[in-house]
């Protein structure tokens, strides 16, 4: 009853001597904190969109400028070449003003107008100079002095401070390759893959395309290209994953593990709350657009932003045909789910955020409750987790009135959802492979009820304190969740740190509102839908053969010393891991980002060329020398650096023929050659994460402190799903999915030739002594 009367404002009562009115001051000092608060964003955003507006620029060089033509002015200089004079003739003054204020006013307009300019120029220099990709082409570490000389330009034409979304404007669009380089790349990338007959037909289907099909198509994609911010994001958002009518669990969504062998605390509410603080802070600091932008780390350019703003207050939602992101631009609580319940939390009080200690007590409260699950309650987020159809019909017959659609609101328009897990996670000692594979597991699918996969991020915490993150992935990449993630554990234990006991740090606050129960009526025919969804994801979760481990036998500081891509002798070892698992190649793909362009997403390294497959089946022959066998791998690696840098630079195979494809469907033209392609299976299917915070971690100063990366599951039946983290100088940490039902996998038989693999290969190097790394 008490938190029912502080909910209302005022009341009144009607008497004889008139109407009393009750006013709530509490009420009202909500209502004037939350509307201080949203001002306070307003503000915030209306300064941030000012500054990224004229950036490179800054508003106090608009003064300097402005002062200074008015200083030549007094001076009796004319910079303008009778720019003012004109300006002052056409001024609708109507003779109110007089000739000084005239002389002012002019030399102002023209002085902005200058400084306009000077904006413009300045951002379509730094444009032209960011769409220059020659040095990616360069061997690392002896830039020629052209490009010294570009980088310093970059440099001095990208400003001092910038926001995050500073670059948006200055960023290059992603080009349109032409179909010639696009055949020919392609039939490059299948010849090894093919027999003689069968890439004599693909050769004729490819040149049959090229001549007859693609012109047309070419000419919609590069008008495209010229309108839209990017010719490939929407679509590949759109066709790619919001009209997949399967489930998103384990087919979609993806997973981040906690620090592989630290747990700052075992204390599960107390994790939860600097974890759940820590995020607040992030996305304060995203708000306000704090956040530093990305930059390569081979040259100062940096990366698009885009995708960060879709981070928090965004859900996936289910419809007939096709799902729909919703995003807002603000959210004030979160969705927290424990054993069978869901609760609201709100993160605000008194117009502040939560701190740690309020949200441990938060997390506390339920994790105490008691309350008896109500019918339906308890498994209703399989939903989430099975066939799109099925829930979209659900939301549309259960959810679409009263208390169902009020809790269910209050899920989809949360901060993130929050799951306090009642099992135990994580690396242990006693039986390493076991607990990882477990870990990644629970992650990635949970109970299948326990996590709402429809969300964009998904966070829990587990009884022992362990943490982890399931991702919706269609509104971004993997790496803009490590950059989230990273930060959230370097905050967690290096800037809120705990108690002796294992606390948040700080007094707890008893005048907290309490945690919210959510309220359900779920009928029998809604859980006769929420059974069938619970039986499809449950058969997907248990067929995903998954294993985690840490590959600790040397890391890319001894792969640089042999003067190799780190990435390219991965994905060696994994061509050669692949071709001993099954005894055959396969097309193999692996992400590689293209936000070096506006809105670019990934685009696909064809990892599987020809040198690669020659080198494999050197590895292969015992007749080869040790010699032999180390210049066809030096070749391959070389080839797999120009496969990456082509996709990174907008070069790439496989954007190009989706965009041709889509556009085929449009126009209603028939292409036996794109149908061929865009129904090739990739049965090894990779992804490396990034380190990119090294500067919050010295994982060389705090060795246990690294991260385990996160995974995925296999894209075809009888494939792989391979996802790798290289942590410091002396440790890769490998995640390999598959699936139980192909009798050609095994995710702990891949993982053991992996190991050798990479063995073999850097044996090839005859490093007799090798240094610490």
């Amino acid at each position: 009853m008490a938190e029912a009367h502080q909910a209302v404002a005022f009341q009144f009562t009607v008497t004889p001597d008139g109407i009393d009115l009750h006013l709530s001051h509490e009420a009202l000092k909500q209502v004037y904190l939350s509307g201080l608060r949203s001002w306070k964003k307003r503000i915030w955003r209306y300064r941030n969109g000012i500054l990224t507006g004229v950036y490179p620029a800054s508003p106090s060089s608009w003064l300097f400028v402005v002062v200074a033509v008015i200083a030549t002015t007094y001076a009796r200089m004319d910079p303008s070449l009778g720019m003012i004079d004109k300006i002052r003739d056409h001024l609708p003054t109507n003779g109110y003003l007089s000739n000084q204020t005239e002389s002012v006013l002019s030399a102002l307009l023209f002085g902005t107008a200058l400084w306009l300019a000077l904006v413009f120029t300045m951002r379509q220099t730094l444009k032209l100079l960011l769409s220059y990709h020659g040095w990616m082409f360069i061997e690392h570490g002896k830039p020629p002095p052209h490009v010294k000389l570009w980088m310093l330009l970059v440099k001095i034409f990208s400003g001092r401070k910038p926001l995050m979304n500073s670059f948006q404007t200055s960023l290059p669009r992603l080009p349109v390759p032409s179909v010639k380089n696009t055949m020919r790349r392609y039939l490059e990338s299948v010849q090894p893959l093919l027999d003689e007959e069968k890439f004599k037909r693909m050769q004729a289907l490819a040149r049959d395309f090229e001549l007859k099909t693609a012109p047309r198509l070419q000419w919609y994609l590069k008008l495209k290209s010229w309108w839209a911010t990017n010719y490939v994001s929407d679509w590949w958002e759109e066709y790619v994953y919001l009209r997949g009518r399967g489930p998103i669990m384990v087919n979609s969504n993806y997973y981040a593990m906690d620090y592989l062998y630290i747990v700052p605390t075992t204390k599960q509410a107390a994790r939860a709350g600097n974890t759940i603080h820590a995020m607040l802070l992030y996305r304060r600091k995203l708000d306000r657009e704090e956040i530093r932008p990305v930059y390569l780390r081979e040259a100062p350019v940096p990366l698009c932003s885009w995708q960060f703003e879709w981070l928090f207050n965004t859900t996936r939602i289910a419809g007939l045909h096709t799902d729909t992101l919703q995003h807002l631009k603000d959210s004030k609580h979160i969705a927290v789910y424990h054993r069978g319940r869901f609760y609201k939390v709100w993160l605000y009080h008194n117009g502040r955020l939560l701190k740690p200690r309020e949200i441990q007590t938060q997390m506390q409260k339920i994790l105490d409750d008691q309350s008896p699950v109500q019918p339906g309650e308890e498994k209703l987020a399989a939903l989430t987790a099975g066939d799109r159809v099925p829930w979209a019909e659900a939301r549309r017959s259960f959810f679409s009135h009263g208390k169902n659609k009020v809790s269910l609101d209050t899920i989809e328009k949360a901060a993130f959802f929050v799951t306090l897990d009642d099992t135990e996670q994580g690396f242990r000692k006693a039986d390493p492979v076991t607990s990882l594979d477990s870990y990644a597991k629970s992650l990635l699918h949970g109970k299948c009820y326990d996590r709402w996969f429809d969300k964009s991020l998904s966070f829990i915490i587990f009884k022992n304190g362990k943490i982890g993150l399931n991702a919706e992935h269609s509104w971004a990449d993997a790496p803009i969740i490590g950059h989230l993630w990273e930060s959230i554990l370097a905050t967690d234990q290096f800037q809120l740190g705990y108690t002796e006991e294992g606390n948040c740090k700080g007094e707890a606050n008893r005048k907290i509102p309490l945690p919210q129960r959510l309220q359900w009526e779920i009928s029998e025919p809604c859980q006769e839908v929420i059974t069938q969804s619970l039986s499809v994801a449950q058969q997907l979760a248990d067929d995903v053969d998954f294993h985690a481990f840490p590959f600790d036998d040397f890391g890319k500081g001894l792969i640089k010393r042999c003067r190799i891509s780190p990435d390219a002798f991965v994905q060696m070892a994994l061509q050669l891991a692949h071709y001993r698992d099954k005894g055959s190649f396969c097309l193999t793909y692996e992400a590689s980002m293209t936000r070096l362009f506006r809105e670019g997403r990934t685009e696909t390294v064809r990892s599987c060329s020809t040198q690669a497959t020659k080198f494999v089946l050197a590895m292969m022959d015992p007749a080869q020398t040790r010699e032999q066998k180390l210049k066809l791998f030096k070749q391959a690696a070389e080839k797999h650096q120009d496969l990456y840098r082509h996709a990174m630079t907008g070069a790439g195979i496989d954007r190009h023929l989706f965009c041709l494809y889509v556009v085929s469907k449009y126009l209603g033209v028939e292409s036996p050659f794109l149908k061929e392609v865009l129904s090739e299976p990739w049965k090894l299917s990779t992804s490396q994460t990034p380190h990119q915070l090294l500067d919050l971690v010295d994982v060389n100063r705090f060795p246990q402190y690294v991260s385990s990366g996160g995974g995925f599951g296999p894209v075809a039946d009888d494939g792989y799903g391979v996802s790798y983290i290289m942590v410091g100088e002396t440790l890769i940490n490998m995640h390999i999915s598959c699936k139980f039902s192909s009798p050609e996998t095994d995710s702990h038989r891949f993982g053991k030739h992996f190991r050798q693999a990479m063995l073999d290969i850097l044996s090839l190097f005859n490093l007799n002594n090798r240094p610490s790394q």
